[in-house]
């Protein structure tokens, strides 16, 4: 890609596809390399509606931060919150509230470079590189620290990052610790990619990415899903396809939103 050099942090392993950097690709980004770009070109031969799922799941994330401003919350802590695009956590919390805080994290250093780029002079967002496997670590750093008060309520986002957890990392349990330091009244907020009801083209998908990927992707039923959400009530309409969470008036509904392959839903801490 030209002029990557210019905006490639040291270090950085181009040769081998990233997880962030095929989204990016998909919503039209220019921060991604070669490798990113084959990868999300064989995932789409596949599965030809996966850059549609990366928009889909962006307008979710839109949709997602708007209902939780509108019941009270001011601030937010989104992990993997990928390569900064149009309609990011905190340009849509702070139309409601310009003083509302978002602490974004993100394993990913071309990521975390371009959010640090990005949120120049907002006092009330910062950008954290770490991994969602220390939950701690996340919980404990100097920014989360400073954005999140742990006495009021949170909007916590896990979107498209719980499926690149292993279930031998038992990643019911980095939520619970996750859940267990929010305030009553938080919010937990999910995408997830899952292999119900088409179970052949999911197949295809996780073999084409694990094979090029850096981070395996490991899909989920129904199920297994909704068990991150212990402690937490789920709200209207549940954990469904994307297009079918809170359609805006105006939203165009596919006819079999099962395409979409992720389950998405929002539950609360009481």
């Amino acid at each position: 890609m030209t002029g990557e050099a210019e905006w490639t942090p040291p270090g950085v392993e181009t040769k081998r596809a990233n997880a962030a950097r095929v989204y990016d690709y998909w919503l039209g980004g220019t921060h991604n390399y070669l490798a990113d770009q084959d990868v999300a070109r064989a995932i789409a031969a596949v599965e030809p509606t996966a850059p549609l799922i990366g928009r889909a799941n962006r307008a979710f994330i839109g949709r997602a931060v708007r209902f939780l401003a509108a019941n009270g919350v001011r601030q937010f802590l989104d992990i993997g919150s990928g390569i900064p695009t149009q309609g990011n956590v905190h340009e849509v919390a702070q139309q409601a509230d310009p003083a509302a805080r978002v602490a974004y994290v993100d394993i990913d250093p071309v990521a975390a470079a371009h959010s640090k780029a990005l949120l120049n002079g907002n006092q009330n967002a910062a950008i954290i590189q770490a991994d969602l496997r220390d939950p701690e670590h996340i919980l404990g750093h100097a920014d989360t620290r400073r954005l999140i008060d742990p006495g009021q309520p949170t909007g916590l986002l896990l979107v498209s990052i719980l499926h690149f957890i292993a279930d031998t990392e038992d990643p019911w349990h980095i939520v619970a610790t996750l859940r267990d330091a929010l305030a009553p009244g938080s919010y937990l907020v999910i995408s997830h990619g899952t292999n119900e009801d088409q179970p052949s083209v999911a197949d295809a998908v996780e073999k084409v990415y694990n094979r090029s990927v850096a981070m395996n992707l490991h899909l989920r039923s129904h199920q297994d899903i909704l068990r991150f959400f212990d402690g937490f009530g789920v709200v209207d309409p549940g954990l469904v396809y994307i297009p079918q969470w809170r359609p805006e008036p105006g939203d165009d509904l596919p006819e079999h939103p099962s395409r979409y392959g992720n389950l998405v839903g929002v539950g609360r801490k009481a």
